[in-house]
């Protein structure tokens, strides 16, 4: 029987309760996503009125002033600025900024990190001559030749994912691009020498990657074969990017070999557990949930079906979701469970599982993200942040995980439910944000992650996603009509165009972020990609052209036989663009049946 928690441990603030009904969800994915049906995802929630059940200072949440909306992004700016110049002044070229002591310390792998991963904020922000600037400085200095070991997980969601989103924004930028940029490009060459880096990890019987490398030697002999479940299965947005850019298919074929390893262990009950022995294929800890662990398998799974279009990933998680809607939710709180029994491990609430309503709203699930977002946020009104595990039968923190080191998972959500909404709510979390980590974790030299939440004691560590993800959520989240929305109108610089010959539109809206909040255009994917199907295609062309050259020189015998076939289509042989190619004419419009190239004038 399931035990109600909500009902005992609510606090008086969340018992003020209002029924709001939220607007009809109109999403791009719905479109993306016309010809795949979404029914097989059970829900347990009522109707299709989104409850909203929480007052804020015993009032309805306000309505936010454009001009209101204006100043506090200024004063997301300042929190940038604060923390980027201190560790400009005090850390580079170290990972990370200490900002207790005011240095800086190497943490995931000893190439600015920090540095790396606040790059598109830059540009997200508006400052187009400080993005080009790192953007050479980085080119000048990184060098991933090293014998240093590395996560394979951080330094693909920061590191690749990092220049990758820079490389797809330099044209936004107004950076001068190399002909066929998005398709090349030095931050492209950049990111695509660091992914080589980690594909020795992929070299496994079983195709799931260790989880660290040395950059310099491989995988150490020594290295343990046990890693976590997000660290198999968050690959496939960037080496899918990486594969569809460059025209190279190993990066993406060894990610999908690792999801579709990872999908073939999951127990009886349709549940993964949280670390995995990738050699045996055995699972060591059995606990299953959606937070730390195991949180952005989950979501690349999401993210990849609508960037690529693809209908396996989307089936696997709808099949996981079933599971996890069956076994693990308890009255919108996501509890642990053993992944082969059900039964529950921990009722633990944990910070990194704040990115779950946000998900749903990508799946327009609207009534039960907004539920459980409203439980996430009354744990940070409890505390002023999120501990990083949160009892949620004693209602308090879990000891020794008291802390906040400043994440963004409850400002992504926020952030992806006031664009399905446009609840004006979420603006009023978003401030409260703010101030809260103003008030708690500004230092001198910059801002601190939180040791305790009890106390608000802090710690001597400023990780990067405070500026790659926190603040460019928050940004964003009071900027409705951002480039990155799909804002702005033709003829503003909304969009741009790409590929050879300029024939790609590009940034015209659909960005996809990684787990690292870093945008990535699948235009540019779809631009790419043809443009490597039609030099393939004239590549053939021209060595048939080459063998009938030859042959035709030598004198043969006269046979009867069919008629030769057409060496621009096999017989039967259909082009099927893909839904979000860019509309870039194909060589097979352009060619005669003997092969002779036609110029777009005649």
């Amino acid at each position: 029987m399931r035990t109600s928690f909500t009902s005992r441990f609510l606090t008086a603030a969340q018992q003020r309760q209002e029924v709001i009904r939220a607007p009809v969800f109109h999403s791009f994915i719905g479109a993306l996503f016309s010809s795949v049906s979404l029914r097989g995802l059970s829900m347990r929630a009522p109707g299709c009125v989104a409850l909203l059940v929480w007052l804020l200072n015993d009032a309805a949440a306000r309505q936010f002033t454009e001009e209101e909306m204006s100043g506090i992004r200024q004063r997301i700016k300042s929190m940038f600025y604060h923390a980027y110049n201190s560790y400009l002044d005090n850390a580079f070229p170290y990972d990370e900024l200490r900002p207790l002591t005011c240095d800086g310390q190497d943490t995931w792998g000893s190439f600015s990190l920090t540095l790396i991963d606040a790059l598109d904020t830059l540009l997200v922000l508006g400052n187009r001559t400080e993005f080009e600037r790192v953007a050479s400085l980085l080119q000048d200095t990184v060098d991933f030749d090293i014998d240093v070991n590395a996560s394979v997980f951080e330094t693909n969601i920061r590191v690749v994912g990092g220049l990758l989103s820079a490389h797809l924004l330099a044209g936004r930028a107004g950076m001068e691009l190399e002909s066929g940029w998005p398709c090349s490009g030095p931050l492209l060459r950049m990111a695509e020498d660091a992914a080589r880096k980690l594909l020795p990890a992929f070299q496994t019987p079983t195709g799931m990657p260790y989880g660290t490398v040395n950059l310099l030697h491989g995988v150490s002999p020594t290295e343990t074969p046990v890693t976590c479940t997000a660290g198999v299965g968050t690959f496939i947005l960037e080496f899918a990017t990486l594969s569809r850019l460059t025209g190279d298919a190993t990066f993406e074929n060894v990610a999908r070999r690792a999801l579709r390893a990872l999908w073939k262990t999951r127990s009886d009950i349709g549940l993964v557990g949280n670390h995995i022995d990738i050699v045996s294929k055995k699972w060591v800890a059995q606990d299953a949930g959606i937070g730390a662990g195991v949180d952005s398998y989950f979501e690349y799974l999401v993210k990849g079906a609508i960037m690529l279009q693809d209908e396996e990933l989307l089936n696997m998680f709808l099949e996981y979701d079933r599971a996890i809607q069956n076994y693990t939710r308890f009255d919108d709180w996501y509890l642990w469970v053993h992944m082969h029994k059900g039964t529950v491990s921990m009722p633990v609430f944990q910070s990194l599982e704040a990115f779950w309503p946000g998900l749903q709203s990508l799946l327009g699930n609207l009534d039960s993200a907004v539920r459980t977002f409203q439980n996430y946020y009354s744990v940070w009104r409890q505390f002023g942040g999120l501990p990083e595990f949160y009892s949620i039968p004693q209602g308090y923190t879990v000891d020794k995980r008291e802390g906040y080191p400043l994440r963004p998972e409850l400002i992504e959500s926020a952030m992806y439910l006031f664009r399905a909404t446009g609840d004006h709510t979420y603006l009023q979390l978003g401030l409260d944000a703010l101030e809260s980590i103003e008030r708690i974790a500004k230092t001198p030299c910059g801002y601190a992650s939180v040791k305790d939440l009890r106390d608000h004691q802090l710690d001597n560590r400023m990780e990067s996603f405070f500026l790659a993800e926190t603040i460019k959520y928050l940004y964003l989240l009071f900027d409705p009509t951002h480039f990155l929305h799909g804002g702005g109108t033709e003829g503003d610089g909304s969009w741009e165009e790409g590929g050879e010959g300029g024939q790609c539109v590009l940034g015209a809206g659909g960005f996809i972020f990684n787990t690292e909040a870093h945008p990535l255009d699948p235009a540019a994917l779809y631009c790419c990609s043809r443009h490597t199907q039609d030099r393939r295609e004239l590549r053939d062309i021209l060595i048939n052209l080459s063998q009938h050259d030859r042959q035709s020189k030598q004198p043969t015998k006269e046979t009867e036989g069919p008629a030769p076939e057409s060496i621009a289509l096999k017989p039967g042989e259909k082009k099927t663009p893909p839904l979000l190619s860019c509309p870039v004419q194909p060589f097979s419009a352009r060619l005669s049946i003997l092969g002779q190239v036609f110029s777009d004038n005649t």
